[in-house]
């Protein structure tokens, strides 16, 4: 067996990401969830159909929020900045890709979120006793999931 068929038949880690908005790349996130679509059924009997149940059909596909938390750093309002651009109906969409990484930092899977604009931002909270990494989120609402696993 090859170093290469090796290499194809394990799977992929999930800690090694990088996520991409607007001009800025690679931002350090700790974790990214929601990456999810799912198309909403549709159940449908016309009135002489000699069957005594409905049919389903696939219908309008629903896109779910993608939550996103990384570190909090000094002097990074990069949340905040994009949030505040909200304005009266009307907002500045970036298409947002996230990336699976090898181990050499090349692509082998992308998720692109299509028209994203953020509907929430959670700052982190605060212990006077934590010893923890200050983490805040933000989640991301799009218009269209694009996977593309090449």
């Amino acid at each position: 067996m090859t170093t290469e068929t090796q290499a194809q038949q394990w799977p992929m880690p999930k800690f090694y990401f990088m996520v991409d908005w607007g001009s800025a790349t690679n931002i350090p996130f700790q974790e990214v969830s929601g990456l999810d679509i799912e198309a909403q059924p549709i159940e449908y009997r016309h009135g002489n159909s000699p069957v005594f149940s409905k049919i389903s059909m696939p219908g309008i596909a629903k896109n779910s929020n993608v939550t996103m938390k990384k570190a909090v750093f000094a002097k990074d309002n990069q949340f905040w900045d994009w949030f505040q651009k909200i304005k009266m109906n009307t907002i500045e969409r970036q298409d947002v890709v996230i990336k699976l990484v090898d181990e050499g930092g090349n692509p082998t899977m992308t998720w692109t979120l299509q028209n994203a604009w953020p509907t929430k931002i959670s700052s982190t909270d605060l212990l006077e006793d934590g010893s923890e990494v200050a983490i805040e989120s933000i989640e991301i609402s799009h218009e269209g999931l694009i996977i593309d696993n090449s």
